[in-house]
């Protein structure tokens, strides 16, 4: 069984407990902790706790996190592109329209689906469903992210993000032409008032912190293709950042314009850089990987139709 312990600091007093862990621990979910606080398997102070439970500063926290329970997850034969492996980590291209872990209505045709049948061994910190998962991408984002093979790999890899020292860079293409050639947003997201499943820039309480740099790679005729980094990991946070300042993620349906004339069904977002700490040798590793074939083809397209710096 795993532990970790938390101090309470000044700056979350009087926070919820599970939304504490949740901060506190970015690579699990609420419902995640929710469920072990209803096991008895967080103190607070030594005491068992609620979820609900309002913490003061300088309590501590224990969390006692079981071993991972069989999975109910078959493993499927989905041909997926392994960039990089070793007995701790793999380094996964993942394509566009494909779900990370599958969650209740889907339990097939995921990633981990596709991993259980790739990979011997998989971390079982995140439980049942995301063996392995350490942090995430949108179904209809593309691009690299990191598989921890081992619980001990999982929890490093896991600091490195919650530090910000795991480095993840994205490329996009965004309706308008952006003026400035980098900048940040540094906005808070929590869910959205009205609709539950989509997420906005609010100060509501649970918001939680989002900060996003940008770089403009080149400029088009109502368009602008961008580098961007990610110093937090919010859901959703590049296509909600980028909407909140009038530049949303051409083919983004949720947070765009439902339309575009390049008749794209997903949006232009890819996860193309990624730099990590090994886990076991401590070596900075940095892995690559090119955007798909139709951001590729819009690209193309809108380098043909002209510059849209003019006026500028």
């Amino acid at each position: 069984m795993e532990k970790f312990s938390v101090v309470v600091e000044e700056s979350s007093q009087g926070m919820r407990l599970d939304l504490f862990l949740v901060t506190a621990n970015p690579y699990s979910s609420r419902s995640f902790f929710q469920n072990l606080i209803k096991s008895e398997r967080v103190f607070v102070d030594l005491q068992p706790s609620k979820p609900n439970q309002r913490l003061k500063k300088g309590q501590i926290v224990d969390v006692y996190i079981p071993p991972a329970t069989e999975l109910e997850i078959k493993p499927q034969n989905i041909e997926i592109e392994i960039v990089y492996e070793d007995n701790d980590i793999a380094i996964i291209n993942k394509p566009q329209g494909m779900v990370v872990h599958p969650a209740p209505g889907n339990k097939t045709d995921t990633l981990v689906n596709a991993l259980l049948a790739k990979l011997n061994n998989l971390s079982g910190i995140n439980g049942q469903l995301r063996p392995g998962i350490v942090h995430r991408l949108d179904k209809d984002t593309s691009g690299l992210l990191v598989v921890a093979k081992n619980d001990f790999a999982h929890l490093q890899l896991a600091e490195q993000i919650k530090e910000r020292s795991a480095k993840r860079t994205y490329l996009t293409i965004v309706h308008n032409v952006l003026r400035q050639d980098s900048g940040n947003v540094n906005a808070r997201i929590g869910r959205h008032p009205l609709y539950r499943k989509k997420m906005a820039i609010t100060d509501s309480r649970g918001s939680r912190e989002a900060l996003t740099r940008f770089k403009v790679l080149e400029r088009f005729i109502g368009f602008t293709y961008l580098e961007v980094a990610l110093e937090t990991g919010r859901t959703h946070q590049i296509r909600v950042h980028m909407s909140g300042i009038g530049h949303p993620v051409l083919g983004d349906p949720v947070y765009g314009q439902r339309s575009n004339p390049f008749g794209l069904c997903k949006q232009a977002l890819h996860a193309a850089k990624l730099t990590i700490k090994h886990p076991t040798t401590k070596e900075y590793m940095e892995f690559k990987a090119n955007v798909p074939e139709d951001f590729e083809k819009t690209l193309i397209a809108l380098r043909n139709q002209g510059d849209g710096s003019a006026g500028f």
